[in-house]
């Protein structure tokens, strides 16, 4: 009897599976009329977010987020730069997104990914004038890169919640004037023993992060708005908005990349509010991840 029993609930398995595989939208619309998303999540609930600090021993600030299954690390690295004319008490921050073909099997090697012009634009809450060292001498060159491990939806949110973590991570490194009167980065060995000359930057070792951004990304399915989309929903569903605001609750960005439903008042005001809540969860993630380093 009970062999008999394992056997039907494996064929029923089994003609459910087959039944989302050849029928995707119906399955998902089936779902969605009993509030349940195919991943047993609730119609307004978000993936569980973590996140890691240090991850890159060699890189000066790093992070590993993860949204449900979209993972994504983040490193920085610091270089003395000479500020341009325009901007002489400014450094300048450099921000690239990588998404090697292992992450998807929709990525191909040499197709720049769609999400990484918009994720380029996203250079956190940095103070360009923070990362002076010398007025019209040397300045901070910041590069940001971003490498998508495995794509599973919403890789805009998943990016900036890795950046973010990196530039909370970030160490700046001790420089100081060298016999031609340079700027350098002084190393570890010479931290230790006795500089020949002040360090210009001594007692400066984290940015100054304000108002960090946070985002949330919804899909429109008909009069459902459903945050924090999958891969199987992002290709089932065309129409999604993407809303970015900071820790203080302002807007700062507002992405619909397009798909045929238009993006009604009440939809966008209906995603704000779900990103707002958003923002209180991942601002806790945050906060958790720096306590972890803290205690390390």
């Amino acid at each position: 009897m009970g062999q008999s029993n394992q056997t039907g609930d494996l064929s029923a398995e089994m003609e459910v599976d087959a039944y989302r595989r050849l029928f995707p939208l119906q399955f998902y619309e089936q779902c969605l009329a009993k509030s349940i998303r195919p991943d047993a999540r609730q119609l307004n609930k978000a993936r569980d977010a973590t996140l890691a600090l240090g991850a890159v021993a060699s890189a000066d600030g790093s992070a590993l987020a993860k949204i449900g299954g979209t993972s994504m690390l983040a490193a920085v690295k610091m270089e003395v730069m000479s500020p341009t004319v325009e901007s002489p008490d400014e450094g300048n921050i450099a921000i690239e997104f990588h998404m090697p073909p292992i992450c998807s099997p929709l990525v191909r090697p040499g197709r720049p990914a769609e999400a990484a012009p918009v994720i380029s634009k996203h250079s956190g809450s940095v103070d360009l004038k923070e990362l002076c060292l010398v007025r019209g001498k040397a300045a901070w060159m910041v590069y940001l890169d971003i490498y998508c491990l495995n794509a599973d939806g919403a890789l805009f949110d998943a990016a900036l919640l890795s950046a973010v973590g990196a530039l909370s991570h970030l160490q700046i490194p001790v420089v100081s004037l060298n016999d031609e009167g340079r700027v350098v980065i002084v190393s570890e060995d010479k931290k230790e023993g006795k500089l020949e000359t002040e360090p210009i930057n001594k007692g400066k070792g984290k940015l100054n992060l304000t108002n960090i951004p946070f985002s949330l990304t919804c899909i429109l399915h008909k009069n459902l708005v459903l945050p924090d989309p999958t891969a199987d929903e992002e290709s089932l569903i065309e129409t999604s908005l993407t809303v970015v605001l900071n820790s203080a609750g302002q807007l700062v960005s507002f992405y619909k990349p397009g798909g045929p439903v238009l993006a009604y008042e009440s939809a966008a005001w209906n995603c704000i509010a779900l990103t707002r809540q958003r923002v209180e969860e991942l601002q806790g993630t945050l906060n958790e991840a720096i306590s972890a380093m803290e205690i390390d």
